[in-house]
């Protein structure tokens, strides 16, 4: 398996909620000498040194002053750590028959339900512990095959393989034990993981997980497949690029933001004011105004990354004619008249110039227009604190399934542009 690839599959398995992407980012941030900020404290930025923010321990802001910092900018990448998937709610065992025990869920995000059916699924999250100190986070990810949503037998519904529209209430409910659990049976197992008593977890946010490992495949080892290639590709590779690239007289910074897929509208999203406090902080750290704040943000530049449709060899017409990619081709740089990505002429001018330099192929995205795209956090984060972006990914097929399949050669293609883009004085 290719190094990236390798490195890439390794982020992923660790990373299966967007609480333990973040301490996997924050883990390889401090390996890389990164030095961790509280929101709540007060900051104090050297030039020339590094630093990194959480919040909600499901969203991070990482960033490298420069050491020449008379007329800066910042250089952001921005990415998503959460996934589609199915959310655990709070009284979770449900009964049936006096013989099984299935988990009361719920959806999270638009996932693609047919997909998670005969698999093997597990459960993550994050668990509040009470503590002789106070409350205390802590992450849980039962690593075993768990739990799996079994299938109806084609001889109870014949009309199975004609278009089935899945109830998230009844379909969709994962099976957990051949006998009858009692309420806080969940409680329990994530009191085992963390070696705690279960009365003192006082709060579980837990979701699904697919177990299945990752493949590279095809004739030519050209295809990789994985769980959550949408978003932890891009923030795997762009989190790479960033700790590659270096510049002397700009600010250079990657977010990760959580709740993409469900709107980005929530204190640790993209719509917060999560990316503009950090970089107001940062100025004010700094020594610098609010003059200074400004005219800064006014030259700086964000990539928005998060992946894109490659053309799906049995469904080539629901693409756009002269506007659709493929794997292994490279950058996906997207634009839509409707405002749903934040590219422009002058923002795809100023990036297609990166790949240039960087040696890295690019190819461009727009929706057919008789069909209903997706959107992603760049124009989002741009209500917040507006500055020239693009919006790009890479390309992918299969989005928002539990197993999605991309190119072995563009997790390189977005480093290396990262890389440059992050070197740009």
């Amino acid at each position: 398996m290719d190094k990236r690839i390798a490195e890439l599959a390794a982020f992923i398995k660790d990373a299966p909620t967007a609480f333990h992407a973040v301490e996997k980012i924050s883990s390889i941030l401090r390996e890389n000498g990164f030095e961790e900020l509280e929101e709540k404290e007060k900051w104090h930025v050297e030039p020339g040194k590094d630093y990194y923010v959480t919040r909600n321990h499901s969203s991070i802001i990482a960033f490298k002053a420069g050491e020449e910092l008379s007329d800066y900018s910042f250089r952001v990448t921005a990415s998503h750590s959460d996934s589609p998937t199915f959310k655990l709610k709070e009284n979770a065992e449900l009964e049936i028959k006096k013989k099984y025990t299935v988990l009361n869920t719920e959806g999270y995000g638009g996932m693609i339900c047919s997909s998670w059916f005969d698999r093997p699924l597990s459960v993550a999250g994050r668990v509040i512990v009470k503590t002789d100190k106070g409350m205390e986070t802590r992450l849980v990810k039962v690593d075993r095959d768990l739990l799996m949503i079994p299938s109806l037998a084609i001889h109870m519904d014949r009309t199975v393989n004609d278009g089935h529209a899945f109830n998230k209430q009844k379909d969709m409910l994962p099976l957990l034990s051949g006998k009858v659990k009692d309420p806080g049976a969940v409680k329990r197992l994530a009191a085992g993981e963390l070696g705690v008593p279960a009365e003192n977890i006082c709060g579980m946010d837990l979701f699904l997980y697919n177990r299945m490992e990752p493949s590279v495949w095809g004739y030519d080892n050209e295809f990789f497949s994985c769980p959550q290639l949408d978003d932890l590709q891009c923030a795997y590779a762009s989190l790479t690029g960033f700790l590659e690239g270096k510049s002397r007289k700009n600010v250079n910074v990657y977010a990760c933001f959580d709740n993409e897929e469900v709107g980005s509208g929530t204190k640790q999203g993209a719509g917060s004011t999560f990316l503009f406090d950090a970089l107001w902080r940062i100025n004010r750290a700094l020594g610098k105004d609010e003059e200074e704040f400004f005219r800064a943000v006014a030259k700086s530049f964000m990539l928005s990354c998060d992946n894109a449709h490659a053309v799906h060899p049995n469904y080539k017409e629901k693409t756009d004619e002269t506007n659709c990619v493929y794997m292994n081709e490279g950058i996906v740089v997207k634009s839509h008249a409707g405002q749903k990505y934040t590219s422009d002429a002058l923002s795809i001018a100023l990036f297609r110039e990166v790949c240039e330099k960087a040696e890295v192929p690019v190819q461009f995205f727009a929706n057919r227009s008789d069909a209903v795209g997706g959107s992603t956090l760049g124009n989002i984060a741009m209500s917040q604190v507006s500055m020239n972006a693009v919006d790009i990914g890479l390309p992918q097929l299969a989005m928002h399934s539990a197993y999605e399949t991309c190119g072995v050669k563009d997790t390189e293609y977005l480093i290396k542009a990262s890389e440059f883009f992050y070197s740009c004085e």
